[in-house]
């Protein structure tokens, strides 16, 4: 791990912002896509001998993607899987859940944040998206397994204020319980 942190951290600091360049018609808000994100982070990765990838997979209720950094002396670092559940059961539903929870963990693996793209974003803080609760919680009560619900759960308490903690662990325990095989009496 010596090489590929030492590398990620040259990297880091090469990072450029995520442009808020695409609109949201159902909100009219502004965001960064994915392609956004992915050129804030590339070149750097890529000049410090570090490929990025994301492993993904498919269940009933959505997607599971993990951000995983490969070095060129072998080393690689995993950033945990994220589920993001499907909005819909169909084509477009499963897309729209793909981008957004490679998005989210490119993010986070990154520790990058959108920032505003206008002429006085290099003079402020960047702007933090504040997580969607709702949706944190419906991942956690759609998990389709317990390693999903424990990544889900992790990934939760990374994201979200200490004050959603207590929300997240209840809701956590609730479906861990019901994903438990029952012991039959004796």
């Amino acid at each position: 791990m010596k090489t590929i942190a030492s590398a990620f951290v040259k990297a880091k600091k090469a990072f450029g912002p995520a442009l808020k360049d695409k609109t949201n018609p159902a909100f009219r808000s502004k965001y960064a896509d994915l392609g956004a994100c992915l050129e804030a982070v590339e070149d750097a990765l890529l000049d410090n001998g570090i490929a990025l990838t994301q492993e993904t997979s498919l269940d009933e209720t959505g997607v599971t993607v993990e951000t995983v950094m490969l070095h060129e002396s072998g080393e690689s670092i995993r950033f945990g899987k994220l589920h993001v559940p499907a909005s819909k059961q169909d084509p477009q539903g499963y897309g729209s859940a793909l981008t957004y929870a490679r998005r989210y963990s490119l993010i986070t693996a990154c520790g990058i944040a959108p920032e505003d793209d206008d002429g006085n974003a290099a003079s402020r803080q960047p702007a933090r998206q504040a997580p969607d609760v709702s949706a944190i919680l419906k991942g956690i009560a759609t998990s389709s397994t317990l390693d999903i619900l424990k990544s889900n759960f992790t990934n939760a308490m990374q994201m979200l204020d200490p004050g959603y903690h207590v929300a997240i662990t209840d809701a956590t325990n609730k479906r861990k319980q019901e994903l438990t095989p029952k012991k039959e009496a004796a």
